[in-house]
């Protein structure tokens, strides 16, 4: 029942977890088969020479049997094992280089350190028994002995083709027989690789579609990731009212400072403050629509501050200037119009008074 609540893709923070644990979509058998192939292919690049170096280790030892010439065993041994080391190593390296190549492309390099700790409970030989009678024990058991068995049909049917050839082996030239085994080795081999890339490909797509089942989250743990990550939502709008509320406090504050304030009649309201002498530009003071904007207008009114209504001038000041920051350069000459137009007006009041 607790898979079934899985519904949801796993996020990058739970990849990235179950990668710091060693948990990758990685096929064990796709590396090996690839590095079969490989060496199948080495084989079959090196094998004329391979034949040329055993048929004259063979006429060697067959030629000096009859005449009771035969080398020490020591000797024997040395030119066997070197010519066995001479067509293992290329081979062994090879497929060492496949198989790294496969496992980095499959999963990448993965240092996990907690897979590295040591697990007592793996030396219990009681977990290690019920392993062993386990379901999947069994279900590992069948998938290795299905393509081992196709293996196994398939060198059969090779031998089974040629076995009147195998037959007669011992009638022709050592040159001969091993230009037969080498070929039917080869043959035997590519066969067999196929296979085993095959379905280690198929197993490949098997192993990365259960990670990806195992990394299935449910709704309420994308909630609790979410939270860990972003923090709860509940504080931080709690944190954000704070905030809009230390800027409102602060911009009504600021509002006496203001020169003008620049109103779209019931919508916007933006106070300006300039003053010649140490401002280069007007800078906005306070900012609001609606209820926001309203309250700025009864503030302006309170203290005096003169409004002048342009809704277009208002509209850009509100969303393109931010609240202590100075007017941009295209609205230099609107805002100087609006100033001038105060100024003027307040000179003639004054004139007016001091009559």
């Amino acid at each position: 029942m607790a898979n079934d609540n899985r519904t949801e893709k796993a996020t990058p923070r739970r990849r990235q977890k179950a990668r710091e644990r060693g948990q990758v979509a990685r096929s064990r058998e796709l590396s090996s088969s690839l590095a079969l192939a490989a060496g199948v292919l080495l084989l079959a690049y090196r094998l004329p020479g391979s034949i040329r170096q055993f048929g004259r280790f063979l006429e060697r030892w067959l030629a000096s049997a009859p005449n009771r010439q035969a080398l020490p065993v020591s000797a024997a041994l040395t030119d066997a094992g070197a010519l066995l080391w001479s067509w293992c190593a290329p081979l062994m390296l090879g497929a060492f280089a496949v198989a790294a190549a496969a496992s980095l492309a499959q999963g990448g390099p993965v240092v996990a350190a907690e897979a590295l700790a040591p697990q007592w409970g793996r030396l219990n030989p009681a977990n290690k028994l019920s392993e062993l009678m386990s379901v999947q024990s069994a279900a590992a058991l069948l998938k290795s002995l299905l393509p081992a068995g196709a293996v196994c049909y398939l060198s059969f049917a090779v031998l089974a083709r040629d076995w009147g050839q195998l037959l007669g082996s011992g009638r022709t030239t050592p040159q001969a027989t091993a230009h037969w085994l080498g070929r039917h080795l080869v043959e035997i081999g590519w066969k067999s690789a196929l296979v085993m890339v095959a379905w280690s490909g198929l197993d490949y797509l098997v192993q990365r579609y259960r990670h990806e089942q195992r990394l299935r989250m449910s709704k309420q743990e994308v909630r609790e990731e979410f939270r860990e990550n972003e923090g709860d939502p509940a504080i931080k709008g709690k944190i954000r009212r704070l905030q809009r509320q230390v800027r409102r406090a602060r911009m009504l504050r600021d509002l006496p400072k203001a020169a003008v304030v620049v109103t779209n009649p019931s919508e916007y309201a933006v106070a300006l403050e300039y003053v010649p002498e140490r401002m280069a530009v007007p800078v906005v003071v306070a900012k609001g629509r609606h209820l926001l904007a309203r309250e700025i207008k009864n503030l302006a009114q309170w203290h005096g501050i003169p409004m002048v209504e342009n809704p277009r001038v208002a509209r850009a000041l509100y969303r393109t200037v931010e609240i202590g920051q100075g007017i941009p350069s295209r609205l230099y000459a609107a805002v100087a119009e609006i100033l001038a137009f105060i100024y003027r007006v307040q000179r003639q009041g004054a004139r007016l008074e001091a009559r």
